[in-house]
């Protein structure tokens, strides 16, 4: 029983006491556990308000979830990257067999349950505290990018895992989150567009590309209803961004948003910083030997013929280069020490959502005179213009869609659309060849299930 009590220590009391600092003179801040310490000892002022709110948002870039770990599920699945290592979990994405026992699938689950909770320590402590230094104005800005991050955790944990247990109140014992049911993937899904619901009016309307605001909220809330087959809701949100062209532009040529150390350009709605003190791993899977990294990960055969074809990768070659031993390598990734931001939303994803939400407005067999089809073009050529291309070819409804697709692949190869966007459209079967439509959907860890037989049982196929 004891060893049973620690486990479930070590799993579901992750919450923000064990802050994390962006800035470059603070380290991890070690604290006792949560049932140790009161509450006045840990949300009681506007300094540890604000300190947990970092924590939140050090969880969401940490290793196991934007720094490194989940974002590989993402293109791992897909069919943009190769494995050059030698640890078989990692295999076994390209391979679409993923175990229960796979590593990456046990780091990502943990990393998303600790940003959910210390979202939710946010959430349940800062509006009880009251300190002269700490308005309502602020209490709201922190609350609701709590929300915010919360939205975003449920929304990859129901696109991932499809059912998972929704927990909203903050840990208290080793055991509180134990015994929770998963919910169905509706039901996790509708959780994120709640907790978007809620930061939405907490937020203000400016821009901000390192924090959340209600501009990132409109934007998860376009990528959220993409998902859910919501079109007029899709193009509604993403036009809120893409008509704000003071603060959000496609740049050209391509590799302007992250070339030459570029950071929170005016391509960027959502980037989480790092810095010397705090970096993103994400650069030592990408890079060469010969600048410091291990190439474990690094485009394959079809990816580099498409990226380095002029008429379909244009300007977007920049992704790619090779070492000195003639290997192609990713270098979205590049910066020494590795200050790389991690790109959650960028506007060129708000264009493309606009287009494929646009072209499903239209009827089957549409053609380029339907206004939605029309409108669907435009939108996918501002991409494809900002990349050095011409105008797409495509007439019809099912043309355009096919082109918003593979314009999606190149864009963001190297960003956690690929698989998902297979998925969630149902061509992940054509395209990547496999039929068993239970693998869409990753195992729960099997860590997972052992500790808490009220996750059982495991997502079919596993």
């Amino acid at each position: 029983m004891r060893k049973l009590e620690i486990m479930k220590k070590a799993i579901y009391t992750l919450s923000f006491f064990s802050i994390l600092s962006f800035s470059a003179c603070e380290k991890y801040l070690d604290v006792e556990p949560r049932a140790s310490v009161s509450d006045k000892q840990t949300i009681y002022d506007n300094a540890s308000a604000q300190t947990a709110l970092t924590g939140v948002y050090a969880a969401l870039a940490g290793g196991g979830y934007y720094g490194t770990t989940f974002q590989s599920i993402g293109y791992l699945n897909g069919d943009n990257i190769q494995w050059t290592g030698s640890q078989s979990q990692v295999q076994e994405f390209i391979n679409h067999n993923v175990s229960a026992d796979n590593s990456t699938i046990s780091g990502a689950w943990s990393a998303i349950y600790l940003t959910i909770s210390r979202a939710n320590q946010v959430i349940e402590k800062v509006p009880q505290v009251t300190d002269p230094l700490l308005s309502q104005g602020t209490k709201d800005q922190i609350i609701g990018q709590a929300y915010f991050i919360r939205a975003l955790a449920y929304f990859d944990l129901a696109r991932t895992w499809g059912g998972a247990p929704l927990i909203t109140k903050p840990t208290e014992t080793a055991t509180d989150n134990s015994e929770i049911p998963r919910s169905p993937q509706a039901e996790v899904y509708a959780q994120a567009l709640s907790d978007l619901d809620k930061a939405e009016p907490l937020l203000t309307e400016t821009t901000d590309r390192h924090r959340a605001t209600r501009k990132t909220v409109w934007a998860l809330k376009s990528r959220y209803y993409l998902y859910r087959g919501d079109w007029a809701n899709a193009e509604l949100y993403a036009t809120r961004l893409i008509t704000d062209n003071a603060n959000y532009k496609l740049l050209k040529p391509f590799g302007s948003f992250f070339q030459n150390d570029a950071r929170a350009t005016q391509e960027s709605v959502f980037e989480l910083f790092y810095s010397a003190a705090e970096t993103n791993g994400h650069r030592g899977q990408w890079q060469p030997q010969q600048n410091g990294g291990t190439r474990q990960w690094a485009p394959n055969d079809a990816f580099v013929a498409l990226v380095n074809d002029p008429l379909k990768g244009g300007t977007r070659n920049v992704l790619v280069a090779k070492d000195n031993q003639n290997r192609w390598y990713g270098n979205l990734y590049y910066r020494s020490p590795a200050t790389d931001p991690s790109y959650l939303i960028r506007i060129a994803e708000l264009y493309l959502i606009r287009a494929e939400a646009r072209a499903n407005q239209a009827p089957d067999g549409a053609t380029i005179v339907n206004e939605k089809v029309a409108g669907a073009i435009a939108d996918l050529d501002a991409v494809r213009d900002r990349s050095g291309l011409t105008g797409t070819i495509a007439a019809t409804k099912a043309e355009v869609l096919l082109d918003i697709e593979n314009e999606r692949r190149i864009e963001f190869a190297f960003e956690p659309h690929r698989w998902f966007d297979l998925v969630r459209t149902g061509r992940a079967a054509a395209v990547l060849n496999f039929t068993d439509t239970r693998k869409y959907l990753m195992p729960v860890p099997n860590e997972q299930l052992l500790i808490d037989p009220a996750l059982r049982p495991n997502n079919p196929g596993y």
